[in-house]
């Protein structure tokens, strides 16, 4: 997204960039602020785990921090007012920038199938802004028609299975809306997952697989495990994990 801002003289040197985030996507700008020499800044819901503070903070990010009961619509509504104020700054808009789903197109979906010598038999995974389901799907349906693909939500707020927002502890997922770079088209179901369901996923993944996965992960192996049963042995699943569990040890989810 920053590429093509640049590209098209939307985002100048030196320029501030200003976005709400649920942390994953806020960590990956303030990486490449940092390596770019951006100033950024972040609007996160209170809700988010210190650790995400911690680490964008480490990075450099300016965060605003708004009231957990807003949900990300509230960090959507304080970084509009601030660019409003600031029609300077370049706001990405994550959930309706094309480039996207387009950079898991040409990037996640192509290392996936180099990986596996071709398309999986199903991909699972869940939805915060919808680039990588819509990139990924696209990009996998094109080399597989019948490839399987299901989408993951937070059962708090099940909005795509036709539901209303509420709120959740799934970070990550569940913006509370239908992200305009969604392809609601791509997947063939969509599973929700409950708060604790996806919890306890992440432990036993730590417990019984050394697999330290955040909660966004842990809803998507929930939903992968249903999957499996339901398509049987020999068939190949891949499960996107956006989030590491190091990023909630202080949030009580390992203890």
């Amino acid at each position: 997204m920053i590429e093509t801002a640049e590209k098209e003289g939307a985002l100048k040197p030196g320029g501030t960039i200003i976005e709400p985030t649920s942390g994953n996507t806020g960590i990956g700008l303030a990486l490449v602020a940092a390596v770019k020499g951006y100033k950024l800044m972040l609007t996160m819901s209170e809700a988010m785990s210190m650790e995400r503070r911690l680490l964008l903070q480490a990075y450099g990010a300016e965060l605003i921090i708004t009231p957990a009961k807003e949900g990300m619509m509230g960090a959507w509504d304080r970084a509009e007012k601030i660019l409003r104020a600031n029609p300077g700054f370049f706001m990405p808009l994550q959930f309706e920038n094309r480039a996207n789903p387009e950079a898991h197109r040409k990037t996640t979906a192509v290392e996936i199938m180099d990986a596996l010598g071709g398309v999986p038999d199903a991909l699972v995974a869940g939805v915060g802004t919808g680039g990588t389901i819509t990139g990924i799907g696209e990009a996998f349906r094109e080399n597989r028609r019948d490839v399987l693909i299901i989408a993951v939500e937070p059962a708090g707020s099940p909005v795509l299975s036709g539901g209303d927002p509420g709120e959740h502890r799934i970070a990550g997922l569940g913006a509370g809306f239908y992200p305009g770079v969604l392809n609601t088209k791509i997947y063939d179901e969509i599973i929700t997952v409950t708060d604790s369901d996806a919890e306890e996923t992440s432990r036993q993944l730590a417990l019984k697989e050394g697999i330290l996965a955040g909660i966004s992960s842990g809803a998507a192996m929930q939903a992968a495990m249903q999957v499996a049963q339901r398509i049987g042995k020999g068939k190949r699943i891949v499960v996107i994990f956006p989030d590491r569990g190091d990023r909630y040890l202080s949030s009580g989810l390992f203890g």
